[in-house]
Formats: structure tokens, sequence, C-alpha cells
């Protein structure tokens, strides 16, 4: 198989053992013909494993830590990716796979002998695109497998098997024993990608977020559909001219992920809660960033602004510009997803998507410095008022040259203080 040749190693075979066993990812994704842009690599070994593992690592240069002295696990860091060498558990590979998550991960492949070790039919579950799980012993002992049976639905777009989804749902009162960061690398990875919205839907059936997100309902379920349909409108709506796409997305569109950042912050702003200080302590619970936090709470906090609007001044699109500011594509994807005035809203992303507009990238004809020169006013917060209204000026159409500007701001002064 060309996949698993040798050649795809970073090292010469021969400084594998014949006992060495390539096991995981890897495999499974060799075996469904996926190509990766870096390596993986999981090898399981009878014996000496961090011992050959550090051989490995010298001999190349590369990097080394062990990362379980306990378990006898290692890592071998090369600039293509990494080689974990972990010590087997049992005494043969089938029972070290016996341990294993899913069937479909439960695959081993020998080098040496160009051989698989297929102890549980994973082979005949990546035909059937099927995910089961080995044991709920195995789901047991580590919590973590409940989550990636979605995701791992989501990447390969398989199946959960129904037994094996039965049995994740019963087993969902066990996620709040999964530590947070855990947790949220595996949402991340959902809430990007393409096949995510309808995994976090059904994980929400099964229980499996309300020990995140205890108000979750139906309603947040259709809001991940919405986000999917807006996106697939403005897809269409800038077809013709994909550079404005890629640039309200920063999106890189594949079979697989939409984006890394605006879509997954759209759609987590549509599973936590609408009121702020619950948003914030669920998003502080997932431990979140604290940059997170505040762009998720920034579009929450914006949101009202779209209700019973009717008519929109420049000033108060200047504001919102200024408020939202790279936030601006997650609140209009957030937007139309909550069924807002749709033709307000691409009115809005137009503004956006032009570098050049005066509203939504306002370039101010003066500074400070200009005013504290000719106006004599001393840095204050009066000053940073009085540059905002010549901007909010300049927005409106009203001033067009640095001299209206600086005559704009004198008479402002000048009304201000005849009050």
């Amino acid at each position: 198989m060309l996949n698993l040749s040798p050649n795809i190693l970073p090292f010469d075979l021969e400084l594998l053992p014949p006992t060495a066993y390539l096991v995981g990812g890897m495999v499974r994704d060799a075996l469904l013909n996926y190509q990766r842009d870096y390596f993986d690599l999981d090898f399981v070994l009878p014996d000496f494993a961090i011992e050959i593992a550090k051989k490995i690592a010298n001999q190349y240069n590369a990097g080394f830590v062990v990362l379980d002295a306990e378990r006898n696990i290692a890592r071998v860091v090369f600039k293509q990716g990494t080689v974990d060498f972990a010590q087997q558990e049992g005494d043969s590979i089938e029972k070290d796979l016996r341990r294993r998550d899913f069937t479909i991960n439960a695959i081993a492949y020998n080098f040496q002998q160009q051989k698989f070790i297929d102890p549980l039919n994973g082979l005949q579950d990546l035909q059937t695109k099927t995910i089961k799980m080995i044991s709920v012993k195995n789901l047991e002992d580590d919590p973590l497998r409940l989550l990636r049976a979605y995701r791992q639905a989501a990447q390969l777009k398989f199946q959960i098997e129904p037994k094996t989804r039965e049995t994740i749902a019963q087993l969902s009162f066990l996620i709040p024993q999964v530590a947070a960061e855990r947790v949220q690398t595996e949402l991340n990875y959902l809430l990007g990608n393409v096949e995510g919205s309808q995994w976090l839907s059904k994980m929400k059936k099964d229980g499996l977020l309300s020990p995140w997100f205890s108000h979750i309902d139906n309603y947040n379920l259709q809001l991940l559909e919405a986000i999917d349909r807006s996106i697939k409108l403005l897809l269409h709506k800038y077809k013709q001219d994909k550079s404005k796409i890629d640039h309200l997305f920063a999106i890189q569109e594949n079979e697989e992920v939409y984006s890394s950042y605006i879509v997954q912050k759209s759609r987590l702003t549509c599973l936590v809660s609408n009121n702020p200080e619950i948003a914030k302590r669920e998003l502080s619970n997932l431990k979140y960033s604290n940059q997170d936090i505040k762009t998720v709470l920034n579009v929450l906090n914006h949101l009202p602004w779209l209700k019973n609007k009717q008519q929109v001044s420049l000033r108060d699109l200047y504001f919102l510009f200024l408020e939202l500011g790279d936030n601006f594509p997650i609140f209009a994807l957030v937007a139309l997803a909550k069924n807002a005035d749709h033709k307000l809203i691409l009115q809005l992303i137009d503004h956006y998507l032009d570098s050049d507009d005066k509203v939504a990238h306002p370039t101010s004809l003066i500074t400070g410095h200009d005013l504290i020169n000719h106006l004599n006013i001393k840095p204050s917060p009066q000053l940073g008022q009085l540059l905002t209204e010549v901007l909010i000026a300049q927005v409106e159409g009203k001033i067009s040259t640095k001299q209206e500007a600086l005559k704009f701001a004198k008479d402002y002064v000048t009304n201000l203080n005849s009050i």
C-alpha cells in the first residue's frame, strides 16, 4: 500500500524492531486514502519504547521528550511532524488494540511484514463508514472518547453506530469529569467543521452539551443551522468576487473546514446564553481565553442594536463599526442567523468589505496634535470627544478637507462653550 510505504517514515525502517506496529489515526487515514500535510505517527512496541525513541532522535538530531515515564511513552519531533512510541498494553498487540476507543482506530500495521492486525473488524467498519465502540468499559475509562465519536464522525463524514450512540448518551453523566481544556479542543473542531452543526445538534440531544451550556435548547440548534444557511447565502452572493468572502470570513474553504475562527466564534455565540453574564461564565468554565470571551460578549452586547431599526443614521453606523472592529463578520453571521433585517445586514457587509468606505473604515482628516496646535486645546477627554465629532462629520459628508475639519472643530468648541 502506497500510503503505508516505509517512505512515509522520517527515519530508516531498520531502526524499528520487527515487533513494532503503527497504530491509530495514521493507519485509519491511510486506509481511507486521506492525505496529510504533516505526519503524526504512533508506534506500539512490546519493550524499550523510550530507549528506541531516544536512539532515533539522537541519530536524526530530532527533538525528544518523555510524555509519560510510568507508561513508557516518548515523542520524537521532526520538522515535518511527530512520532510517538508507546509501550504495548497487555502481552500482545491484539490485547493493546482491544483497549482503544473505536474499531476504526484499533487497526495496527507492521511495516516489515506489510501486514495488518485487525482483531475487531475495523476494516469492515471503515468500508461502511461506521464509528463503533469496542466496549462500554473503554468509553468509561476515558470519557473524552464520548466527544471524540462526534468529532471523528464530522471529520471522516461517518455515522455513529446506533448502539454506540445510545451507550454514549447513557454515559453522558461522565462528561463533567473531562478536563475543560480537552472538551474545548473537541468543541472547537466541531465549531469549525462543515459538518459540525449537525453533530453538535446530536450531541445536545444525547446530553453531552448540557453540562457546559445548561440553558441550551432547540432554539440554539436552529441557530446553528441558520449560521450554515447564512454562510451559503453569502458564498452565493459573492461567488463572482471570492476575494470579498475570503476577506469577510478569513476562510480557507475546503471539504472539511470553513474557517478556523470566524465560523467557530459565530457558532459558539449561538450556543451560549443570550445573557452576557451567563455566557461569560459558560465560556470561562470551558477555559476559553480572555480574548475569545471578549469577542463573544462584544457580539452579544451589540445584537440588541438591531431591534426596531427602522432608520439607521451614519452616526449609528460609525459607532457600530468602531465598537465591533474585527468582530463585525461574527456579528453579521449571527445577526443573519437570528433573522435580523437581511437587507440591512447585507448593506453593512458591503460597507465593511469596501476598504475605502468612510463609514466602516474612516481615516481622520486631522489628529489630536492638529487640534492642540491650531485651537490651543490641552490634552483631555474633551480632545478625544472632539476628534470623534470631527470624524462623524467627515462620515456624514459635512467636511472633506483638513481645513474644513479644523473649522468644524473650532465652531464645535465655540458652540459648546457658549452653552
